[in-house]
């Protein structure tokens, strides 16, 4: 590609802007070898501090600026003084309706080295999928109190759902399932919660069964969201790609966390897949302000977030090229995942996916 990449930076709170340093380093690095230009614009401001000092959580003028970019590279939001939600329904869900990023990309991958709870189970036994949609249900922020505080109150939280937020997932997630191209077959399984949910849930049923007749070499399969929890654990291996609602997916993707090793090594996207969207890629370990300025957080699901952000953006050899030293850093030479236990510092480990490109 012979234009510019540029990519907003949101170091954000807590350790965000040590790991995120990590992932400008390792793109700027995979840019060199594989000789294509990288601009970086860095967003400091946004984050809980100024919050703390003026009440700012994200002026509009900074939401318009993001947008004139494809790609965020955000650190972590949350900080330990800031009451939970504010900035998060502030920052990260505005932002996600602000540029409709639509698909929630979740991959669940356990790196070589890396320890999972789960017993006996390889790195070619984790390696799926989760294709969550990102701006429906619960999180559409419809509901309300009657006689709030009182031994009468009533409250009440819609889930919405409409045909088109539930076609352009599915039909997103099938094209995904195409081009990831797994070699024990290429299966999309809807996970929802058809036997109770028996209004929203039946549009999403309806709907993947009509997408599907569009992509016969995917075979398609169906779990009740509790079934599939206990597939997580027992059969990992089974699944290629998940389709899910935005509420079971935000569920199903801490225990999938869990299970590829923790959320150190954990990175996911929120993506407007359409021409001139805006998406924004983040590690899911959060903030981690205990560890602050110590050099001794995990940076590699930034890194892994940095990746997710070069594939998604058309760079997909130099997303490959960091893939692949990922995991022979965590394979080699990483001693644990866990902050301060790695054997390296924070900054070290950036250079060594770095060395190993």
């Amino acid at each position: 590609m012979s234009e510019t990449l540029k990519i907003a930076v949101v170091g954000g709170d807590g350790t965000g802007p040590e790991v995120v340093a990590e992932g400008v380093k390792v793109i700027k690095a995979v840019a060199k070898i594989e000789k294509f230009d990288v601009a970086f614009d860095n967003y400091d401001e946004i984050c809980g501090n100024r919050y703390l000092k003026d009440g700012t959580i994200i002026t509009d003028a900074e939401v318009g600026k993001l947008r004139e970019y494809r790609s965020i590279l955000l650190g972590a939001i949350g900080h330990p003084d800031v009451p939970p939600g504010i900035l998060e329904r502030g920052i990260l869900l505005r932002l996600r309706f602000e540029y409709d990023q639509y698909i929630n990309l979740r991959p669940v991958k356990l790196f070589p080295g890396v320890e999972s709870p789960l017993r006996d189970k390889k790195p070619e036994d984790i390696d799926f999928v989760v294709v969550r949609e990102n701006t429906e249900d619960m999180y559409a922020g419809i509901g309300g109190w009657l006689k709030k505080g009182t031994p009468d109150e009533v409250a009440t939280q819609t889930a919405v759902y409409t045909r088109k937020g539930c076609e352009r997932c599915i039909r997103w997630a099938f094209e995904y399932t195409q081009r990831r191209n797994n070699p024990k077959g290429k299966m999309l399984t809807l996970v929802a919660k058809t036997n109770v949910l028996t209004y929203g849930h039946d549009l999403w049923w309806r709907t993947f069964q009509e997408c599907a007749q569009d992509y016969p070499d995917v075979k398609t399969d169906y779990n009740h969201v509790d079934a599939c929890c206990m597939w997580f654990v027992k059969n990992p291996e089974y699944y290629d790609v998940i389709v899910t609602t935005n509420m079971f997916g935000d569920i199903i993707t801490d225990l999938a966390g869990m299970i590829q090793g923790g959320m150190g090594v954990a990175a996911g996207g929120n993506i407007n897949p359409d021409a001139g969207g805006t998406s924004m890629y983040e590690p899911m370990g959060g903030s981690a302000p205990k560890y602050t300025g110590k050099n001794v957080i995990n940076p590699i699901a930034t890194i892994n977030a940095a990746s997710m952000l070069l594939d998604q953006s058309g760079y997909t050899k130099a997303a490959d090229r960091i893939m692949k030293s990922i995991m022979t850093v965590t394979g080699t030479k990483m001693k644990s995942q866990a902050a301060g236990k790695m054997g390296y510092s924070t900054t070290e480990i950036g250079d060594l996916v770095c060395e190993n490109l």
